[in-house]
């Protein structure tokens, strides 16, 4: 990916740039967004999109990461609390649900098998679920497939879910129940 500016002005030409193609992507995927439409939606023009990003494939992998850096940051990993960090990404996901859609656009028009984000994210994830496991705090297993198990466990009620998608505008009392449920579920699914 191309350096991007180290100018005010042309840091918010390229956040505006990422948070309009990040909307454009999670609607539309890969294939069906536009560049028209992300360059009027950020107001700016395609020469500037170009020189930042490289064009629509690195503007996609730059939306990738600055999400994938977003959420990690919202949403701090805890592997000595899982049940807990599942929930909070259950919120994360009412509150952005493009990123759980940007996946799925991942899976459908890049990497349909596999791992889907830099072994390095997932590395540290791992690393502090095989600690917490020495540590007697969660069941013995392969560390990677309880990571995973506990991120779908998130994304249930996700826009992932082939059943049901969540809403932030959904009654409160659905949210704590389905909140509860999830924190309640990873506790014993994790339990040693």
């Amino acid at each position: 990916m191309p350096e991007l500016p180290s100018t005010a002005r042309g840091t918010a030409t390229s956040r505006r740039i990422l948070d309009a193609a990040a909307e454009e992507f999670a609607e539309r995927g890969i294939a069906g967004a536009r560049v028209d439409r992300i360059i009027q939606a950020a107001r700016t023009n395609k020469a500037q999109l170009y020189a930042y990003f490289g064009g629509k494939d690195g503007l996609f992998d730059a939306v990738v990461a600055d999400s994938v850096d977003r959420i990690t940051d919202a949403v701090p990993f805890d592997a000595e609390d899982l049940p807990g960090w599942a929930v909070r990404m259950y919120d994360e996901y009412l509150e952005h649900p493009g990123l759980v859609r940007l996946v799925t656009w991942i899976r459908l028009e890049r990497r349909p098998t596999g791992p889907l984000l830099s072994d390095a994210d997932h590395r540290r994830k791992v690393d502090a679920v095989a600690a917490a496991q020495a540590a007697g705090m969660i069941r013995p297993g392969d560390p990677f497939d309880l990571l995973v198990m506990v991120i779908a466990l998130s994304c249930a009620w996700s826009p992932a879910s082939g059943v049901f998608t969540a809403a932030a505008a959904d009654p409160a009392e659905d949210h704590d129940r389905r909140r509860a449920l999830l924190h309640d579920s990873v506790r014993r699914a994790i339990a040693p």
